[in-house]
């Protein structure tokens, strides 16, 4: 069965549909298709696999669509790509009222929001996520963005899309590392404010990662719930307090996009360096005392059996600072960091003590146990599963 979740931000709240077979059901889009036209941006990979789908579907309501497909993957993500999309919207004589619809993963949905925000100045945007990462993640809350070859997700705009259409049957063509990158943001979610959550996924990852539908859909309304009540709360980001806003869905994110840019974009997928700079952050958390040993074997533990990486990359100690200088939470020339106080609490903090920073830079990386030095490994050195081209978005 389907469920609606929506995400409460006044005259611009919008449904979140998730289920199965959901591209089939032309009454979900045609509300948000006033105008009988619509601009499909897409990939390479998924474009295959559903634009023909969703075309049919929408023309059987008498709408025409005009694709606009990509190349795949994040390294792609960038100026040059977006101006594809603006290219084929001028050429197409796309208006104002053109909605422009993602079918992808987060980098589509990320790009796709992006040329919708800024295309004559703004058109409608629906969100079509077909990962797991995208469906729990990226597809809600309006945070649209290019990167730049310094630092990731640095150019972009808040804006939300008219809706998101989350069909749990794109999870069957996922390859299993994208499902695990998926995971990573799933857990994010139990770890910053939903015990309970956590507590599920630790009995019912298995059920996860053999893409049950029913647990698959438990999962991404769960945490499609409880992202959008902090989006709700605090939309733009600019809560400060150590206590809450949205910089709280930022775990790991720090020391994850540091390992995203420091290895070059699309090495590491996006979940795989949340992954790593999750227990990053787990690390730092129990050098300040506010976590135990066990809180952190616990959290490992978890993303292990995910097939995801707990090991970062030795990208050296000052290239990690430097990277991480340029990140979104930075204020007044301070990292600010989204640390545990417990599982299920999260808070943003920034007054760690460069020492113990540096400690943990250097404790969560390879290390060679017969020389006793680090290893400059270029790829995810635990519960890494092979084949980094073979993806999904």
């Amino acid at each position: 069965m389907m469920q609606t979740l929506t995400v409460g931000l006044g005259e611009r709240s919008y449904p979140i549909h998730i289920g199965s077979g959901l591209l089939d059901h032309a009454e979900l889009l045609k509300d948000h298709l006033p105008r009988q036209r619509a601009a499909i941006v897409s990939n390479t990979t998924v474009a295959p696999l559903y634009l023909e789908k969703l075309q049919n579907t929408l023309r059987s309501v008498g709408i025409s669509s005009t694709p606009v497909i990509l190349p795949d993957g994040e390294e792609y993500k960038n100026a040059d790509t977006l101006n594809l999309i603006y290219d084929a919207l001028l050429a197409n004589r796309c208006e104002r009222t053109t909605p422009l619809i993602a079918l992808g993963g987060g980098v589509i949905g990320d790009m796709t929001g992006y040329a919708a925000a800024t295309y004559l100045r703004g058109v409608p945007f629906i969100q079509i996520p077909t990962t797991l990462l995208a469906q729990v993640d990226s597809s809600v809350g309006g945070k649209t963005g290019i990167n730049h070859p310094l630092g990731k997700n640095m150019i972009g705009a808040f804006y939300q899309p008219q809706l998101v259409l989350a069909d749990t049957d794109t999870l069957n063509t996922l390859p299993d590392n994208e499902l695990a990158a998926g995971l990573a943001e799933v857990i994010k979610y139990g770890l910053i404010r939903d015990l309970p959550f956590f507590e599920w996924l630790e009995q019912n990852l298995g059920k996860l990662l053999a893409r049950d539908t029913e647990a698959l859909q438990y999962a991404i309304a769960r945490s499609c719930r409880n992202k959008a009540e902090v989006v709700a709360a605090d939309e733009c980001e600019r809560d400060g307090r150590e206590s809450g806003g949205r910089a709280l869905l930022n775990l790991g994110h720090t020391f994850g996009h540091a390992i995203e840019s420091g290895m070059g974009y699309g090495n590491w997928l996006h979940g795989e360096g949340v992954a790593a700079g999750t227990i990053m952050a787990a690390d730092l958390s129990q050098r300040l005392g506010w976590i135990g040993a066990q809180d952190v074997a616990r959290t490992r533990n978890l993303f292990e059996r995910a097939g995801l990486p707990t090991v970062a990359p030795d990208l050296g100690t000052e290239k990690y600072l430097d990277l991480m200088g340029l990140d979104k939470k930075v204020e007044g020339g301070k990292l600010r960091f989204v640390l545990l106080k417990e599982i299920g609490r999260a808070v943003v903090y920034g007054e760690v003590p460069e020492g113990l920073l540096r400690q943990t830079l250097q404790a969560c990386v390879p290390f060679d146990q017969a020389d006793g030095t680090t290893s400059h490994s270029t790829k995810p050195a635990s519960g890494q599963v092979a084949g980094y081209q073979d993806r999904h978005d």
